[in-house]
């Protein structure tokens, strides 16, 4: 039986962790209170307490669910810059500029993240040095450390350009912003 509720309360966590990834991203981390993340989750007020202790454990465990994804998600790329090539691709589409609740968490809350408190920040500093290292690993397999500032140029530019999309008004405009940002991405690569 205990095994049963350890378990039930993993999953659970789990599942408010994942809602929650989703609600911030779409409305932000100050626009989600705990009544709605948890009914997000399917779950009342009273049972948050039981898995954080604060909304700030929370974001910290967010954030670091969400970058632990994305880097999961590069495994299911083409090996080196093939697979990079097509990150960028789809990284600066507007399908993704268009959709942040699914989308890359640097891009949805790197503003909120920055007035975030140290745990926020530690959980996030370690996923973006995660990223940069894939990504220097796929430019540069037999040297990877000699194509780290390459990998934070394109990490960069790719969260800033996405970013910059989402925020303008004027569609012609913004779908600019992607293609110059990936000729940009590719730039980086050669």
């Amino acid at each position: 039986m205990a095994r049963y509720a350890k378990e039930h309360k993993q999953v659970t966590r789990q599942r408010i962790i994942e809602k929650a990834g989703h609600r911030f991203k779409q409305d932000g981390i100050d626009g989600s209170g705990i009544s709605t993340l948890m009914s997000d989750a399917g779950l009342t007020n009273g049972a948050f307490y039981a898995h954080f202790e604060s909304k700030d454990d929370l974001v910290a465990n967010v954030v670091a669910d969400e970058l632990r994804t994305q880097i999961a998600a590069y495994g299911a790329l083409q090996p080196g810059r093939p697979g990079l090539e097509d990150f960028v691709r789809e990284y600066l589409s507007p399908e993704h500029r268009d959709n942040p609740g699914s989308g890359c968490p640097s891009a949805a809350l790197l503003d909120e993240i920055g007035r975030c408190g140290d745990e926020t920040k530690q959980a996030y500093t370690e996923g973006a040095k995660a990223i940069v290292e894939e990504i220097a690993a796929r430019l540069t397999p037999e040297d990877p450390q000699s194509a780290r500032g390459t990998a934070i140029g394109l990490y960069t530019m790719m969260v800033g350009t996405l970013q910059l999309s989402r925020a303008l008004s004027d569609r012609k405009f913004a779908d600019e912003v992607l293609e110059q940002g990936i000729e940009n991405g590719l730039a980086f690569m050669r």
